[in-house]
């Protein structure tokens, strides 16, 4: 355990009992920065898709050597503190002469869920592709069938870590606008999924939601949404529900760091929840390199407790005095919104920025 960490832990037990006032936080975000020229190019990048190490990311593009209208490609790095390689096909396996879109890798990297248009039972169907091992090729992808897509446009699939929730986009009947946010579940990964059921009007709008990402832990759900409040017609936006039986809540735009009037789509979060990355949509944001880019941005725990612009002995009395409860403000581990319980995890987080001085929000 490192000095900061003990530290941490030695105050705590000094301040157990003390009273504390509290702020109204939970996390907040980085500047966006653009992946740059090797992932992006001239042409349109779109639905980036972060594998569970950090350490490939799949996406749509329509730069040169795609086959169809947009392909599915990959680029790989040696670690996450690694600048991202050159972007590779995943080849004529997988991609077809049709559109290819809205790739999401599944925690273990052994399936691929995709949409395409090419061979659907309407004009965008949801499909799999399967392989043994990470080292294995992908297998022929294999259409998720009539049990999950319909006669209309089912969209961007994001599968559950544990692979037993699929959330999606569709605009079939039964919805609350235009296109609307489902889920399928199984019993297990060998089950086949059951019929899909609509998140409600407490999640879906009057007008068009789509491209879900469900956190690793289950707890936030992360959608782009046309709905008011937001800052374009297309803005990420996100609901949390308290464990994984509970309902979904209001929805939360992610505020003006994240979204912009350019138009924000496809967000994918990693599994440690410390990295947005998502893409601008049809206008083209700032410092990109093409029509539609890819963007990474740190999504940052609040740990000054009480916005007095230090972590320090009053934040850790804060926490403590919230200590086995679910106090959002101070449940800010092992996730940026944390796991629904204030405790050690949360004290870790706390630590490893003790004494950091925190500039006022903007």
């Amino acid at each position: 355990m490192n000095k900061i960490k003990m530290l941490a832990i030695l105050v705590l037990a000094l301040v157990v009992g003390l009273p504390a006032e509290v702020a109204n936080s939970d996390f907040t975000f980085g500047e966006p920065t653009n992946l740059g020229p090797t992932v992006n190019s001239s042409a349109n990048e779109k639905g980036p898709s972060i594998s569970a190490d950090g350490l490939t990311l799949y996406f749509r593009s329509a730069r040169s050597g795609t086959q169809g209208p947009g392909d599915l490609w990959v680029t790989t790095r040696s670690s996450t503190h690694d600048k991202w390689g050159d972007p590779e096909n995943l080849g004529a396996t997988i991609n077809s002469w049709g559109q290819d879109d809205e790739p999401d890798i599944s925690a273990d990297g052994l399936e691929l869920y995709f949409y395409s248009r090419l061979g659907a039972a309407s004009d965008a169907d949801l499909w799999v592709a399967r392989r043994d091992t990470t080292s294995d090729i992908w297998s022929q992808p294999v259409n998720l069938g009539s049990m999950v897509n319909s006669s209309q446009h089912d969209w961007d699939p994001s599968i559950s870590a544990d692979g037993l929730e699929l959330y999606f986009n569709s605009d079939r009947p039964g919805g609350s606008g235009n296109s609307d946010l489902w889920v399928t579940t199984r019993a297990t990964k060998e089950d086949p999924w059951s019929e899909p059921v609509n998140l409600g009007p407490t999640v879906n709008s009057p007008v068009n939601d789509a491209s879900p990402e469900i956190s690793d832990e289950g707890l936030m759900l992360f959608f782009v949404s046309a709905r008011p409040g937001g800052y374009s017609d297309a803005d990420i936006w996100v609901t949390t529900r308290a464990t994984t039986e509970d309902d979904w809540g209001f929805p939360v735009n992610l505020g003006p760091k994240v979204n912009t009037a350019y138009a924000e789509f496809s967000p994918s979060i990693s599994a440690d929840g410390l990295w947005l990355y998502f893409c601008d949509y049809t206008s083209p944001r700032p410092g990109g390199y093409g029509g539609e880019d890819l963007w990474q941005a740190p999504i940052i725990p609040i740990v000054d407790l009480n916005g007095d612009g230090i972590v320090d002995a009053a934040d850790i009395c804060i926490m403590v005095d919230h200590w086995g409860t679910d106090n959002s403000l101070c449940d800010i581990g092992p996730m940026p919104w944390g796991d629904g319980i204030v405790d050690v995890q949360d004290l870790i987080v706390l630590a490893e920025h003790l004494f950091e001085e925190i500039p006022p929000a903007e």
